[in-house]
């Protein structure tokens, strides 16, 4: 037995050999971190986003997670007409970031990619010519930079809304999680609905298994081994910055010909004075121009604040057209809409705005009574009242009540949300650490992150590792045992005979 000691220490040190050995071995193989770039090249601003995810974990088997975020100063891509080369140089401070922030070994590795959304798709509609200029620019000034470049393009607004929907449930882990067995599984949890309200579109997009009546509406997807059929639809021309000067165009229109003009949604006490090229100049209101030859588009009008909630909702209401519908059911506008079904996410500029309402109006706005009390009491407080709450939005303080009065009648007139749907809507601008948008989903789906088929199982080592490992344990163990066994049998025998020997 004297033996046995040195016996299981040498185990003892084998083992310790063998894994210190396959430690090693994982250090070798520690991980490092792939980078991704997305520039989201939206109709008000540009933002970029970095994502990083581990190199072992290819296709989809790691999560993805944002590194950081540079938002462009200055507007759009696409409101730099006419100022040439102007739209690449406004992308050079975020792209100077992003050296930076990315280390500079993995650069050539990084791949880059611009998405651009409505406001290019207006100017690819209305001049496509200069659309191609300007992608051509952007597409220079990025593949200056020591990135993998993979393209500019612009978006559909079904993409556009589909890629905001893999974004929500990929982040929610709606599709797989990682369990601590070392298994991929997919959670027994439906996939959550996606609401995005940009600058000149706003996309609805969910998962149904509702008839589609217009294919153009339908979306199927499989990943994970699973498919889903989604609906989706992107309302060009219904974005913020849209809506407003659209809103504008109209109450001009219908007060004209007067050098002062009355905004209803605007509170009172606030006043500006527009130069009728800058309503008049966008794709959505051009063909809205009045054609009398006492109108002078270089003219101005001042707009002084009426702050009129009744009054507002009916100007904003006549942006939307229930009248006709000509399937089963539509949202407005003559659009297909199956009913709203499941728990809904809602971000970009309907985040802003429902933050802002219950900031001001101290009311929690969960239901379709509160964001119709929310709105109201906005729409009814003075301009000085809301600088004193809340100074720092003062450049935008005078489009909080017609936003919050448009996503009112989008949400419940037009989307159909009501008092049983409307509290499953979470307003949000991010989802853990990552920006809430459809950047991270487009780059999910172009860099190959979401595969068609199931997952299998990852450990951290191999099963031949596993299983020596556990051979070498399970003999340590027994060879512990039987020494303690013996050490306990030895030390009662020797007992034995020192009892009998003094007997």
């Amino acid at each position: 037995m004297a033996l046995l000691i040195p016996a299981v220490l040498l185990l003892l040190g084998l083992v310790s050999i063998l894994l210190i050995t396959i430690t090693t071995e994982d250090v070798k193989k520690v991980p490092v971190f792939i980078y991704g770039i997305v520039l989201d090249a939206g109709s008000s601003h540009t933002a970029l986003y970095i994502y990083k995810w581990l190199s072992d974990k290819q296709n989809g088997t790691g999560v993805v997670t944002q590194h950081s975020e540079c938002h462009v100063k200055g507007g759009g891509i696409s409101s730099y007409v006419g100022q040439q080369g102007a739209a690449g140089r406004s992308l050079e401070a975020c792209l100077n970031q992003a050296v930076d922030d990315i280390p500079k070994e993995t650069h050539t590795h990084t791949p880059v990619y611009l998405g651009a959304t409505a406001g290019m798709r207006l100017l690819q509609k209305s001049s496509p010519d200069v659309s191609d200029q300007i992608l051509q620019e952007v597409e220079h000034k990025i593949q200056s930079y020591p990135f993998k470049y993979q393209g500019a393009s612009i978006l559909s607004g079904q993409e556009e809304g589909v890629f905001g929907w893999v974004t929500v449930n990929y982040l929610l882990e709606n599709f797989i999680k990682y369990s601590f067995t070392g298994h991929w599984f997919r959670p027994k949890k439906p996939t959550m609905g996606a609401l995005d309200f940009g600058g000149a579109s706003t996309q609805i997009t969910f998962s149904t298994d509702q008839n589609m009546e217009e294919p153009e509406n339908v979306m199927k997807l499989r990943l994970y081994g699973y498919n889903y059929t989604l609906y989706t639809h992107s309302y060009l021309c219904y974005g913020q910055d849209q809506v407003l000067k659209r809103l504008l165009v109209h109450i001009y229109k219908s007060q004209s010909p007067s050098e002062t003009l009355t905004h209803p949604c605007y509170p009172v006490g606030y006043s500006l004075q527009i130069k009728l090229n800058t309503i008049f100049n966008s794709p959505c209101t051009a063909k809205l121009a009045p054609s009398t030859s006492g109108y002078d588009p270089h003219g101005s009008v001042m707009v002084l604040g009426g702050g009129h909630y009744e009054f507002c909702v009916g100007n904003v209401s006549q942006m939307f057209s229930f009248n006709s519908c000509s399937y089963s059911r539509c949202s407005f506008d003559n659009v297909f809409q199956p009913n709203v079904s499941g728990s809904f996410m809602a971000f970009s500029a309907f985040f802003y705005v429902h933050s802002f309402l219950q900031r001001l109006t101290d009311i929690t706005v969960n239901s379709p009574s509160l964001l119709e009390e929310a709105s109201r009491r906005l729409c009814s407080m003075n301009y000085s009242q809301m600088l004193l709450l809340a100074e720092d939005e003062k450049r935008r303080l005078q489009n909080y009540c017609p936003s919050s009065v448009f996503i009112t009648l989008l949400t419940l007139n037009g989307y159909g949300f009501d008092h049983a749907s409307f509290p499953r809507i979470s307003f949000q601008k991010k989802a853990g650490d990552t920006s809430v948008g459809w950047a991270l989903g487009y780059m999910l789906s172009l860099s190959n992150q979401l595969p068609a088929e199931t997952l299998g199982v990852r450990k951290a080592l191999t099963p031949g590792a596993w299983w020596t490992l556990l051979f070498l344990f399970i003999f340590l163990v027994m060879g512990v045992f039987f020494f303690v066994f013996h050490q306990a049998r030895n030390k009662r025998t020797k007992g034995s005979c020192e009892s009998e020997s003094q007997l």
